[in-house]
């Protein structure tokens, strides 16, 4: 028996190393001659849980094609992040907007001290403890875009040794 793409596709996400989580869900109504017509878009973050992560956004006249869309969206947009060990090599800024999020390592033990949108991003890149502060807006889409701008400007000790053309020790 031949197998329909959408089974076919289906085997091939389940197979995928990434885990998906919805962030949140939007919906927006328009008023229309009968009444009023919603729909909705997802915002989702993926990630492998060891240093790969992305943030996708979809809209659908339901919720789990929107869900669909923004994992197939996030999907195209991995980034690699640097950690070190269970937390990040050193203290970030990233910001999107009106918003900044700062990212503090914390020792062993600590956790994910985080609000909910970039809690999701953080945990499906690896992070296991770190500290966070969002100043400006709260919105989860651009607290998201924020969390993965700082993930972005994070260097191990490698990279800033090339950068600079110095060895760094440990004092």
């Amino acid at each position: 028996m031949a197998q329909s793409s959408a089974a076919r596709s289906r085997t091939i996400e389940e197979a995928s190393p990434y885990e998906d989580q919805v962030v949140k869900i939007y919906r927006c109504s328009t008023v229309v001659k009968g009444g009023r017509r919603f729909s909705f878009a997802a915002l989702v973050a993926v990630g492998n849980r060891s240093g790969q992560v992305g943030i996708g956004y979809g809209k659908a006249n339901e919720v789990p094609p929107s869900v669909e869309k923004a994992i197939k969206d996030a999907r195209k947009n991995i980034i690699s992040v640097n950690l070190l060990g269970t937390s990040i090599p050193h203290q970030v800024e990233g910001s999107y907007g009106a918003t900044k999020v700062l990212l503090v390592p914390a020792s062993e033990g600590t956790g994910v001290i985080a609000g909910s949108a970039a809690r999701a991003v953080l945990e499906l890149a690896g992070v296991h403890n770190v500290l966070t502060k969002v100043y400006g807006s709260s919105s989860a889409k651009n607290v998201v875009k924020a969390t993965i701008n700082a993930l972005q400007k994070l260097y191990n000790q490698k990279q800033i040794e090339s950068l600079r053309g110095v060895s760094i020790q440990k004092a």
